[in-house]
C-alpha cells in the first residue's frame, strides 16, 4: 500500500488533472478521504460558452459581396467559437475546483465521439456531458442520443422510413453501450427503423418527425413491438452487457488498461443494480484499496491533454495568446472537439511516436521559454475540417502562446520539499542524480528537468 503523498498524489491525477500548486503544501498529511470528497464536491453547474454572439448565416452574407466570401466568413467565425469553447473547457480542467467534473466530461467527450462544425452544436453537446457527468448514465445516453451535434455527425437526420440510415443505431450499440458482439445485424436494421424520425431543426432543437418514422412492427433484442427510439435505449439499457462494456472502458481509462475481470465483475453488477449512477461507480473505484495498488500506479501515458492541463496546475501562469495552445493539442495529436473519428481517440502508447514525444519532453522547456518552438503540424484536413484559410497559414499561427510563469511562488511552495515527489508518479526509475546534475541546483531547473523526462510522460 503507497504512502498518503503517492495515495494523494494518484488520486489527484486519475479523478482530476493532476496536482494543482495550492494542493502542494498539504498534499503529504491530506487525507484521502478527505481528498476524494472534495473533488466530488459539485457546485451549480455553469455552462461553457463562447462570446461571439450567434450569427445566423443570412445576416453574415448580408455585407459579404461573393459567395466565396460569405462562405470564408461564416468559416472564420465558426472556427473563432470553436476555438473559444475548446480553450474555456481546457480552462475549466485547470482551474475548476471540480475536478471529477471535467475529468468524467473529459473521458465522456471521447466516449460519445462527434465532430461537427456547427459551434452552437457542440457547446449543446459538450454542456450535456459536463452537465451529467457524474449524474446518470441513462439520463446522459438519452441527451447526447437526441443532440443535433451527435445526430448530426451519425447520419440521423436523413434516418427516414423506407430509406432507413443505420449508422447513427450501429454506434449507439457497439460505442456507445453494448459493444460489439452483444447485438445482431438484425437488431442494427431493426433500431435504425427504430430511430426513423429522430432529428433537429436550425435552431438544435431535438425533433421527432413522426411523418419519418416507421410505425411497423420491429423485433430488437429477442423483443417485439411496435418500437421508439426511446424504447431502443430502455432495451439497451436492460442489458447487462450495456453496463459491463461501460465499466470496462471506465476502468481502462482510470485503473489499468489491463483488466482485472473479477473487479470489473462486482463493478459491473453494482453499476447495473445503482440504475447506472456514476457518481456511485467512481467512488467506488477511488474508495477501493486496489485502486492504490502499486501496479495501478504510474502506468498510464498520460493524453496530451491530460500532459498540458497538468502542466498548466502545478505552474501558476499568465498565458498572453492561450489561441496557440491550440497549436499544441494539434501537433501533440489530441485536438479538443475534434476526435480522430466515431471512436474517439486510442489511449496508452498510441500517444507516443518519434515525434511527439520529443515535442511533449521539449513542452516544459519550450512553455518556460528556454527554447522555441521549431515543429510544423502534419498537414491535416481532416482535423482542419477543410477550414484553411490564409490567416492560418503555418508560419502565423504556430508560434509560442507567450507564458510568465510564477517562479518565486512556486520556489516558495516547494522550499525544502523533494520536488520529484510531487511531480513524478513512480520515481523508482527516475535518476534524480542526472536531473540534477543538469539543472543549476535552482528548483526552476530541477522541475523543468523533471517535467522533461519520459516519467513526467506517465501518471
Amino acid at each position: 500500500m503507497a504512502d498518503s503523498l503517492l495515495k494523494n498524489k494518484h488520486l489527484l491525477w486519475r479523478a482530476g488533472f493532476g496536482v494543482g500548486i495550492n494542493q502542494v503544501t498539504d498534499l503529504k498529511n491530506n487525507n484521502t478521504r478527505t481528498l476524494l470528497n472534495e473533488l466530488f464536491k459539485e457546485d451549480p453547474f455553469t455552462e461553457i460558452t463562447y462570446d461571439t454572439p450567434d450569427i445566423d448565416p443570412a445576416a453574415a452574407y448580408m455585407n459579404s459581396s461573393s459567395p466565396a466570401d460569405k462562405k470564408k466568413e461564416m468559416q472564420r467565425i465558426n472556427r473563432e467559437q470553436n476555438n473559444e469553447l475548446n480553450l474555456n473547457f481546457l480552462d475549466k480542467m485547470v482551474n475548476s475546483k471540480e475536478q471529477m467534473r471535467e475529468k468524467m466530461a473529459f473521458f465522456w467527450h471521447g466516449h460519445f465521439a462527434s465532430r461537427v462544425v456547427n459551434p452552437r452544436f457542440n457547446k449543446q453537446l459538450l454542456n450535456t456531458i459536463r452537465k451529467n457527468a457524474l449524474g446518470n448514465f441513462r439520463d446522459l445516453l438519452f441527451e447526447v442520443s437526441q443532440a443535433p451535434a451527435m445526430l448530426g455527425f451519425l447520419n440521423n437526420q436523413q434516418n427516414k422510413k423506407d430509406h432507413p440510415n443505420e449508422n447513427f443505431a450501429r454506434e449507439v450499440m457497439e460505442l456507445f453501450t453494448m459493444g460489439r458482439g452483444n447485438y445482431t445485424e438484425k437488431d442494427v436494421r431493426e433500431a435504425a427503423r427504430a430511430f426513423t424520425g429522430w432529428g433537429y431543426d436550425k435552431e438544435g432543437n431535438f425533433k421527432e418527425r413522426k411523418n419519418l418514422h416507421d410505425e411497423g412492427s420491429k423485433t430488437f433484442l429477442g423483443k417485439t413491438g411496435n418500437f421508439s427510439g426511446a424504447d431502443i435505449l430502455n432495451l439497451i439499457l436492460e442489458q447487462k452487457a450495456t453496463s459491463r462494456f461501460i465499466t470496462t472502458k471506465v476502468y481502462k481509462f482510470f485503473v489499468n488498461e489491463k483488466t482485472d475481470q473479477d473487479i470489473i465483475d462486482t463493478l459491473s453488477n453494482n453499476f447495473y443494480n445503482s440504475g447506472y449512477d456514476i457518481k456511485k461507480l467512481m467512488t467506488e473505484i477511488f474508495s477501493s484499496t486496489w485502486f492504490y495498488d502499486q501496479k495501478n500506479i504510474g502506468n498510464r501515458i498520460k493524453s496530451p491533454i491530460e500532459l498540458m492541463a497538468g502542466i498548466m496546475r502545478i505552474l501558476p501562469m499568465h498565458i498572453q495568446n492561450p489561441e496557440n495552445l491550440i497549436v499544441y493539442q494539434k501537433l501533440l495529436g489530441q485536438m479538443l472537439l475534434y476526435p480522430p473519428n466515431v471512436s474517439g481517440w486510442p489511449n496508452g502508447r498510441s500517444w507516443i511516436d518519434s515525434s511527439t514525444l520529443m515535442l511533449r519532453l521539449q513542452v516544459p522547456q519550450i512553455w518556460s521559454g528556454l527554447r522555441p518552438l521549431e515543429y510544423s503540424p502534419r498537414q491535416d484536413d481532416d482535423i482542419d475540417m477543410g477550414m484553411k484559410s490564409p490567416e492560418t497559414a503555418l508560419n502565423k499561427s504556430f508560434k509560442n502562446p507567450n507564458i510568465t510563469i510564477d517562479w518565486n511562488r512556486v520556489e516558495k511552495i516547494f522550499e525544502n520539499k523533494k520536488t520529484e515527489d510531487y511531480l513524478i508518479q513512480n520515481t523508482q526509475t527516475l535518476d534524480i542524480n542526472s536531473v540534477k546534475n543538469f539543472s543549476d541546483k535552482s528548483t526552476k531547473m530541477t522541475i523543468i528537468n523533471l517535467m522533461s523526462t519520459p516519467e513526467y510522460q506517465l501518471m
